[in-house]
């Protein structure tokens, strides 16, 4: 594949993003929202085998929906992956939902950022239709019932000390 075409197909896989974040504004399903059961899913592990929220029950986890060509995705990967080491010891895990569906665009950024945490590849993009998102990127965290105790959408430098609050509260509970 050129180098033209290859372009082509990044511009139009980030309009077919943006279309579908669009429309996930105007579709009927509620935005996920704290207090409520998060939803499960199962999806292909980048390195490693499919992995299940649900296997994750008793720890409270980080999910971050990111894409590789969202620059404030990139610069928060390295914060979470910092965030993800801290705590893991403390029943607590990070869980990076690549939303392009594809590894090598993942792949790039993990490599670049050398994250341990899991990234998950969303192919099709039903986990971030299953979680309404509506920003890039979205940050889920998930108490050690299953439900959901924070959302958050898009990042700033200064927004991780949130994540922090709430992780370490989640943790002591």
């Amino acid at each position: 594949m050129t180098a033209k075409a290859r372009g082509y197909k990044q511009a139009a896989l980030i309009v077919a993003v943006c279309i579908c974040l669009f429309l996930a504004g105007f579709s009927q399903a509620s935005t996920v929202k704290g207090g409520e059961a998060a939803p499960d899913f199962t999806l292909r592990s980048l390195h490693g085998p499919n992995l299940r929220l649900e296997e994750y029950r008793g720890k409270v986890v980080l999910i971050n929906f990111w894409a590789s060509w969202c620059g404030p995705c990139r610069q928060e990967m390295p914060i979470l992956d910092r965030l993800h080491q801290r705590y893991e010891e403390t029943g607590f895990a990070v869980l990076g939902v690549n939303v392009e569906g594809e590894d090598a665009p993942a792949q790039k950024i993990v490599d670049k950022t050398n994250v341990t945490f899991p990234v998950l590849i969303d192919e099709g993009q039903k986990v971030s239709e299953l979680y309404d998102l509506e920003a890039m990127p979205s940050t889920v965290v998930v108490d050690r019932d299953g439900l959901v105790r924070y959302v958050h959408r898009g990042y700033k430098p200064g927004d991780e000390a949130k994540y922090v609050e709430v992780v370490k509260q989640l943790i002591r509970e």
